[in-house]
């Protein structure tokens, strides 16, 4: 049996196939492919092995304002026709993109470049570039997929513009709180009062700072943990008087702003009565991550050791109100504080919400990220 000729450029690259008689078998796949090619809405180009682009569907062509005659007619990489500027003006070398590699480097690449319209426009796009191999698994030439991703970028920086203006007008109100706080203490004597309700107001600051830095999507649960205990942390000069282990993964943003006032609780009552009270006090946070079938449960425990013998309060304030009433309410979860004589210990076990919506991290890519 005769070897099937190598997909190589050659001087008949543009030349038309012969027509295939009607009827025949082969005339019926060629039909239907290209039915599907030229009804696909992403963009489709076949390059050949010196990366000149012989195919491209009706999508490429919209796409990039070239019909495939334009562009076969170049008889030069696809590169140089739609993508051999930046957009700053500077020349943009074949040798520095991207998409040239998935040739060269034999392995599939994505991401995203910015392309020239044939109106010298240029506009975003995503694309994935995958190696093609003849029998003999011999490369010979890159498919790639393109779509325009114009409206979500503009989407993106909508959703930027609306998450800072939020954050600015949280921080605003926040700051509106403390100025009313300050004229309503003013001829309250109890400083140490008005220093607890700055610190509360500080610790909601922080965890929106958290969700700001995601676009109120969701916080990481390290970040809060983090950010719950920095102010306290930053200040001592051994590093380990805080142990934090355990996985990271992303909160809903309700659940992470209620974790960290939570956090920011049992660390504010740490600090002046418990473990970090005295030098030889230490404060454990170790946190598990299971599933129940339905969703994700986090399950964390404060632990305070080396502090002063610790008895159980005469009455509730507002951390133990808020860790033990506020989370199992809101959350469907459990709470509970012991204070035991050598330390405080605080478990939780909270239900994770849900991030977005069902099959999200399909539809955006962000499976497994």
């Amino acid at each position: 049996m005769p070897t099937r000729p190598p997909f190589l450029s050659s001087a008949e690259a543009s030349t038309s196939l012969p027509t295939l008689r009607r009827g025949s078998q082969l005339h019926e796949t060629e039909r239907r492919l290209n039915a599907v090619l030229n009804n696909a809405s992403v963009a489709i180009f076949l390059m050949d092995d010196r990366q000149h682009c012989v195919y491209m569907n009706r999508a490429a062509e919209l796409l990039t304002g070239f019909t495939v005659g334009e562009v076969l007619a170049r008889d030069c990489p696809l590169h140089d026709i739609v993508h051999h500027t930046y957009p700053d003006g500077r020349p943009f070398p074949l040798e520095e993109c991207a998409i040239d590699r998935a040739f060269p480097e034999n392995n599939q690449e994505r991401g995203e470049e910015v392309f020239v319209h044939k109106d010298g426009h240029f506009y975003p796009v995503g694309f994935t570039a995958s190696p093609i191999r003849d029998d003999a698994a011999k490369i010979i030439g890159t498919i790639i997929e393109v779509r325009d991703i114009t409206e979500e970028k503009a989407a993106a920086e909508r959703q930027r513009l609306l998450t800072n203006e939020l954050n600015h007008r949280v921080k605003n109100t926040l700051a509106t709180v403390q100025s009313i706080a300050a004229q309503t203490f003013r001829a309250i004597s109890d400083q140490p009062a008005r220093a607890v309700f700055d610190a509360r107001v500080t610790a909601l600051s922080n965890a929106h700072n958290v969700l700001t830095e995601s676009n109120w999507e969701s916080a990481s649960l390290i970040g809060v943990v983090e950010r719950a205990i920095a102010p306290h942390a930053v200040a001592e000069a051994d590093a380990n008087r805080f142990q934090i282990t355990g996985p990271d993964t992303r909160l809903h943003p309700k659940v992470a702003v209620t974790l960290a006032m939570a956090l920011h609780e049992l660390m504010t009552n740490a600090a002046k009565f418990g473990a970090l009270s005295v030098p030889e006090g230490r404060v454990t946070v170790v946190w598990t991550l299971k599933s129940d079938g339905a969703r994700e449960r986090l399950s964390l425990t404060w632990t305070e050791t080396g502090g002063p013998e610790v008895a159980p309060p005469t009455r509730r304030g507002f951390g133990s109100r808020l860790v033990e009433r506020q989370l199992p309410l809101e959350f469907d979860g459990n709470a509970a504080i012991d204070f035991a004589p050598t330390g405080v210990v605080c478990r939780l076990d909270i239900p994770l919400t849900a991030l977005g919506w069902h099959g999200q991290e399909i539809v955006t890519g962000r499976q497994g990220s």
